[in-house]
C-alpha cells in the first residue's frame, strides 16, 4: 500500500479552493467513508478547503483490504499526507476518525515538525483513558450484528440485507479491531487548541471527554450536543459554525504554523 499509485488515493478535494488559507483533513468513524464529509463544502466558507480520508476497503478502495490496527494505519497516512501539508492544516475525527488524528498529530510531529493548527475530536474519549467495554470485533456473526443494531449506527435496511452485510461486515470488524486494540503511547502535549465534542446520549462519558484536556499545552474545550454515538449528523450545523469560528483565526493570524491563543478559548459549557 506504499506505492504512489496508491498514495495517491489517500485524500480526495471535494471542491478545491486553491486560494484557501487552512486544509480541514476530515476521518470517519468505523464503516465511514468521504461521503459523510461533502456537504461540507455547501456550509464552510471557501478559505476552509475540505479534504477527506479516503481509506482502504470502502469508496473507490473497496477491493483493498481495511487496515486492522492503528498503528500501521497511521504510518501510511503520514506518508500519503506530507505533500498536502503546504499550508495551515486542522484535522476533524469522530470516534475512530478521532484516534486517527491524534495519532497522525504526533506522528507528523514526529516525522516533519508540523502540527495541526487545530484539532477537532469528536464522540471518542481521551487516548490515555484506560478501555473499560469488552471487544466486540471478534464477535460471532449474530452478535456481531446485534451490536451494529445496539449502536444504530447501521441503517436498518442494510442490517436487514444479508448480502449487503456480507460486504460491510470485513470492513466494520476490522475497523472495530483499529479501535478496540489501540494501546495507548504517552506523548508531550500538543501545541494546537483541541475542540472536544460529545453526544449527551452517547456512551463516552463527559470524564473520557475532559480527559482531552491533558493532550495540548493550548486551550481546550469541550461541546456537548443532544444525540447518541453519531450525533454529529444531527447537530452538523453546529459542529460547522463552530469549526468555522475556530478556523478563522488563521486568516487573522495570515499564520504559517499551528495558531495557537492561550488566553482566550470558544466558551465551553462549563
Amino acid at each position: 500500500m506504499s506505492s504512489n499509485n496508491t498514495k495517491a488515493k489517500w485524500f480526495l478535494y471535494p471542491v478545491p479552493q486553491s486560494r484557501a488559507h487552512v486544509r480541514l483533513f476530515c476521518f470517519p468513524y468505523a464503516g465511514g467513508g468521504t461521503g459523510m464529509f461533502r456537504s461540507w463544502v455547501k456550509t464552510l466558507p471557501n478559505f476552509i478547503e475540505i479534504c477527506t480520508a479516503q481509506l482502504p476497503g470502502r469508496d473507490a478502495r473497496i477491493s483493498e483490504p481495511p487496515y486492522d490496527r492503528l498503528t500501521t494505519m497511521v504510518e501510511a497516512i503520514s506518508e500519503a499526507i506530507e505533500p498536502h501539508l503546504d499550508k495551515p492544516f486542522a484535522f476533524f475525527g469522530h470516534s475512530m476518525g478521532a484516534m486517527i488524528a491524534i495519532n497522525l498529530a504526533w506522528v507528523l510531529r514526529r516525522k516533519w515538525k508540523k502540527e495541526p493548527m487545530h484539532l477537532f475530536v469528536s464522540g471518542r474519549r481521551a487516548p490515555q483513558m484506560p478501555r473499560t467495554r469488552e471487544f466486540t470485533y471478534n464477535l460471532p456473526e449474530a452478535e456481531f450484528i446485534e451490536e451494529l443494531r445496539r449502536l444504530n449506527g447501521t441503517p436498518p435496511a442494510v442490517l436487514a440485507n444479508p448480502e449487503l452485510m456480507q460486504l460491510m461486515i470485513p470492513l466494520l470488524r476490522a475497523d472495530f479491531s483499529v479501535c478496540q486494540t489501540y494501546e495507548y503511547v504517552p506523548e508531550p502535549p500538543l501545541l494546537c487548541p483541541i475542540t472536544v465534542f460529545g453526544g449527551l446520549e452517547d456512551e463516552t462519558t463527559r470524564e473520557e471527554l475532559d480527559a482531552w484536556r491533558e493532550q495540548t499545552s493550548s486551550t481546550c474545550t469541550v461541546r456537548m450536543a443532544p444525540g447518541n454515538h453519531f450525533f454529529l449528523h444531527s447537530t452538523q450545523p453546529q459542529i460547522l459554525r463552530i469549526v468555522e469560528q475556530e478556523l478563522s483565526r488563521v486568516r487573522m493570524n495570515d499564520a504559517t504554523g499551528p495558531a495557537i491563543d492561550k488566553t482566550q478559548s470558544y466558551g465551553s459549557d462549563r
